[in-house]
């Protein structure tokens, strides 16, 4: 796998991440350039379902990595069985989704392989014979392009991870019509020392905490506020905006400091980074950090006062005017088209 581009999926509980088809893309873009072939790798157990989804796609094959002690997710338990498969397929290059667990295990995957890792990529290519990924600086006020020291032809096992909506996922080419990649199921090496951590139920909040509780990495419409909402009890009007479209309430950092939502509800530098198909900025100006966890949004509408907030240089639709006046009244023609 000297010549090959593995992407190393995610799923929970049996359900694909979407967000493991946007490192499908960055992969496929790469291998326009490189002439190398891409696979996909996905650790678990009873991962039928899900590598068929990742098989529908563009790649040359699709490796389930299972086991019993895969069924629930432990750091662990994950590098000591993506350390050996990897120690053996030795391919040039290993791709992953930027997410919470993959910040949790693949330093210490890279550390157990001795490799470097390049983290929370905004974007890849291949030039003058060099790979490099390119990061962001300064809470997104620079970005560098870095490569690997040991780049040569025949280097192996360059690990990086890619940043939540640097690439899109609807855009992770299909394979030939009525095809599918073929999915080979691989026994996992399990240690076999006793697990260091013992994984329980998923915990789950219950009362007004559950419904606030979100990721919004996977989200696919989102109703951001900023601080042109004025007061936490006009929250309502981007509630009721995102009601309509199935969506969900988020935030800039001048909103979660005040109390007004929970700081899992905050896109940016310092809180989530999302790619949802529509994303609704309501009086956000669109400060840098702000702008960096969102940019990757498919369609972006801003609604701001400011004919000259930043928001309306990445904005697809910019709307000039008071959001008090125009969010009832689109929200009331959305439950119009919609009834």
């Amino acid at each position: 796998m000297a010549d090959t581009i593995l992407v190393v999926a995610e799923q929970r509980e049996g359900r694909l991440n979407r967000v493991s088809f946007e490192t499908i893309a960055a992969a496929q873009s790469l291998a326009k350039d490189t002439g190398w072939s891409i696979e996909a790798v996905l650790a678990g157990d009873n991962l039928s379902a899900p590598a068929a989804e990742l098989a529908s796609k563009a790649v040359a094959r699709v490796h389930a990595l299972e086991a019993p002690a895969l069924a629930a997710y432990t750091s662990d338990a994950y590098v000591h069985a993506l350390k050996a498969f990897l120690a053996e397929k030795q391919p040039a290059l290993v791709l992953f989704p930027h997410t919470y667990q993959v910040r949790d295990f693949a330093p210490r995957l890279a550390l157990a392989l001795d490799r470097a890792l390049i983290s929370d990529a905004t974007g890849c290519r291949f030039e003058n014979g060099k790979l490099l990924f390119t990061r962001q600086m300064f809470q997104g006020k620079f970005s560098a392009d870095v490569s690997f020291a040991d780049d040569t032809p025949s280097a192996t096992l360059r690990m990086a991870t890619l940043q939540i909506g640097a690439y899109r996922g609807d855009e992770a080419q299909a394979g030939p019509e009525n095809t599918t990649a073929p999915v080979e199921h691989v026994t996992a090496a399990v240690a076999n020392t006793p697990p260091r951590v013992t994984p329980h139920e998923v915990f789950q909040e219950s009362g007004q905490e559950a419904k606030q509780a979100v990721d919004l990495s996977q989200a696919e419409v989102i109703v951001a506020v900023g601080r042109g909402i004025k007061e936490q009890k006009n929250l309502a009007l981007a509630e009721a905006l995102a009601q309509v479209l199935h969506g969900e309430v988020a935030a800039s950092r001048p909103i979660c400091d005040n109390g007004w939502l929970p700081l899992d509800r905050q896109i940016g530098s310092s809180g989530q980074t999302v790619a949802p198909k529509l994303y609704f900025a309501l009086g956000i100006s669109g400060a840098i950090q702000h702008i960096v966890g969102m940019k990757g949004s498919r369609t972006i509408v801003a609604i701001n006062k400011d004919a000259e907030a930043p928001i309306f240089e990445i904005a697809d639709v910019g709307i000039v005017g008071n959001l008090f006046d125009i969010v009832p009244a689109l929200t009331e023609e959305i439950k119009k088209a919609t009834a």
